[in-house]
């Protein structure tokens, strides 16, 4: 074990192997993973509570409005969140390029929320608060797997360096030392 310079202790792999790459894969998988989790949280309060606002003020029979004004202010919390620490170790695009897709990937997840709704609302003649909600929380729930798929695929595609380099002692002191993540 190797203390990092965050008093993380690491093991380090003095040989590269399959085993040193899946250990690595995977601790990036999870990081990214808790990352991800708790910046869906705050944006998923955000998106709830401004739906709800909405809903119960200016936007009282308008549902689906209510939830593309809602979802697309915790978007922006999204993207800033997920650029500035979940995936700030994949950036490879400028700013600009890199909010495009993330909209366009945020869009296709409002699409799966609002046709939730509206499914629900509209469709199915659910129109009270709480079916409305019942609905906006499956469709968060749907919208939230396609994002993070998209979001690893196509929003912050930089490939990673092999996880059993970084684990090298011949390439650095860690893998936790020298990475950008905290």
């Amino acid at each position: 074990m190797v203390p990092s310079s965050r008093g993380y202790a690491l093991a380090v792999s003095t040989t590269s192997s399959p085993l040193a790459w899946a250990r690595g894969t995977i601790d990036t998988l999870w990081r990214e993973v808790v990352k991800f989790g708790i910046i869906g949280a705050l944006a998923f309060v955000i998106d709830v509570g401004l739906m709800n606002v909405l809903r119960h003020t200016v936007l009282e029979d308008k549902p689906t409005t209510a939830k593309v004004v809602s979802a697309s202010v915790a978007t922006v919390f999204s993207w800033l969140g997920n650029r500035q620490w979940t995936f700030r170790h994949r950036r490879n695009r400028s700013a600009p390029h890199e909010f495009t897709l993330f909209v366009v990937t945020n869009v296709v997840a409002l699409v799966i929320g609002a046709g939730a709704i509206a499914f629900s609302h509209y469709g199915l003649g659910l129109t009270t608060l709480v079916a409305d909600n019942i609905a906006n929380v499956f469709g968060i729930g749907l919208g939230t797997l396609f994002r993070f798929w998209a979001y690893r695929r196509f929003v912050f595609a930089k490939e990673l360096e092999d996880a059993s380099d970084k684990n090298n002692p011949n390439n650095a002191v860690s893998a936790r030392s020298n990475s950008n993540r905290p």
